[in-house]
């Protein structure tokens, strides 16, 4: 197969810059912007900060265990609301037939700070929760609850967005031993394994439309994973462990920001301005990308080739229909290929490359080519590869990347069939996070 004359393999980077394997020149660096910091996960597995304008190399987890290399993570401008998401000892926190002991095991972060949520011995609800992240101004908003747990004694946790009346319209319960969902209403919930027995569990409730002082982000204590309200007597000692509270407003979880006494907000992430007139064929050539969107959320994101405008480009999107990549070229300012195809899933990691020249288009996913265009003119003057739609910025990619390369030909189909498919079980297994037992 032809060697693709740029390619981003997220391996190298330093503050403001993404290296790129080939050229090695430098020519295809993208240049990388994020004020403040942000957390990944690090090749131990564990959960790390990183400072302002520093990529992050994320790496996989696989029943918590780090499995793979590392992809480029990209995600929006997110909030925490939560002012104190690790010291739950602070009055902030409201405990109710419940205590918290801090410092008692290491928590995903490497360090032993995390705390036990321990049931007190009266019969009643065994919760931690606080009404302070709520404010009328949020009124209209998707908004998603997420936090660390481990079990202890006890094996299940409940998160809960509850009114003024304690109504459990808005739920889900999480099975800490054998990290699966339980029961839950009015929403999407999910749990990760992240190693040591730690599980993130997370809840995002798009039926929470009139937010007021009332609102409540509860932690519970529950006996099985299928129970909507519970009073039981506890024993003054069983609990489990938690770490890292965040609300958000959003329709999906993104990575933990921690706060120590107000809220903090993780900033928008760009990645830009790869290659040169030199690197990019105006005539023929392939954009290939193995990425794992965040979210379906019908949101516009997309990579692209372009002249640095929004006149001529070569784009693969994730488009506002679910589930759906499209193709797309533009040339002086007028559509030349403009369509797209549903696949299974955006959010797993799929292969993905569009061949372009003049009369002779076709987009190929995982393995198989999805469509073709018979006619058409090639755009002019390539001179950037963007993780955006456009040459200004428009629609940039929240994704996992773990590849994303440049040919300067138009490779043939058993090149482009090879390019896009797994080479083996196990990789493709790998690859979509599956466990193979």
């Amino acid at each position: 197969m032809t060697t693709p004359k740029l390619a981003l393999i997220p391996c190298g980077y330093k503050a403001s810059k993404v290296y790129s394997v080939l050229p090695t020149d430098g020519v295809g660096d993208f240049d990388f912007t994020r004020s403040g910091d942000a957390t990944r996960v690090n090749s131990e597995g564990l959960i790390e900060t990183v400072g302002s304008n520093v990529p992050r190399l994320n790496y996989p987890l696989i029943d918590g265990v780090v499995s793979g290399c590392p992809s480029l993570l990209l995600e929006p401008a997110r909030t925490n609301l939560i002012d104190y998401s690790e010291d739950f000892s602070n009055a902030y926190w409201t405990k109710s037939g419940s205590s918290v002991i801090p410092n008692t095991v290491i928590s995903p972060d490497g360090t032993t700070n995390a705390f036990k949520l321990v049931e007190d011995s009266a019969t009643s609800d065994h919760y931690i929760g606080t009404q302070a992240w709520a404010t009328a101004s949020l009124n209209g908003q998707d908004y998603t609850i997420s936090c660390f747990a481990k079990r202890g004694e006890n094996n299940f946790i409940q998160l809960l967005f509850s009114g003024a009346t304690h109504d459990l319209s808005n739920y889900a319960n999480f099975d800490l031993l054998n990290g699966v969902v339980g029961s839950s209403s009015n929403g999407v919930a999910k749990i990760e394994a992240m190693g040591n027995g730690w599980y993130k569990c997370s809840f995002t409730s798009p039926t929470i439309t009139a937010v007021a002082t009332s609102q409540s982000f509860i932690w519970k204590i529950e006996s099985a994973t299928s129970i909507k309200s519970e009073s039981y007597q506890g024993d003054g000692t069983s609990g489990v462990y938690i770490w890292g509270a965040q609300v958000e407003v959003g329709s999906y979880p993104t990575s933990y920001i921690p706060t120590s006494g107000s809220t903090a907000t993780r900033s928008a992430e760009t990645c830009n301005n790869a290659g040169d007139v030199n690197t990019f064929n105006d005539s023929e050539g392939v954009l290939f990308l193995e990425t794992a969107f965040l979210a379906n959320d019908l949101q516009i994101e997309g990579f692209s080739i372009n002249d640095g405008s929004v006149n001529n480009k070569i784009a693969i999107f994730k488009w506002l229909s679910s589930n759906t990549i499209f193709a797309r070229v533009k040339s002086a300012g007028t559509f030349v290929v403009n369509t797209g195809v549903t696949i299974t899933d955006i959010t797993q990691n799929n292969k993905i490359a569009f061949k372009y020249k003049v009369n002779d288009f076709a987009l190929w996913i995982n393995g198989v080519e999805v469509l073709t265009q018979s006619i058409g003119a090639v755009p002019i003057g390539l001179a950037d590869l963007d993780f955006s739609s456009d040459g200004i910025g428009g629609s940039p990619v929240f994704a996992n990347t773990k590849q994303l390369q440049y040919f300067n030909t138009a490779l043939n189909d058993s090149d482009l069939e090879t390019l896009t498919s797994w080479t083996s079980f196990s990789e493709m297994a790998t690859s979509q996070l599956y466990t193979i037992e």
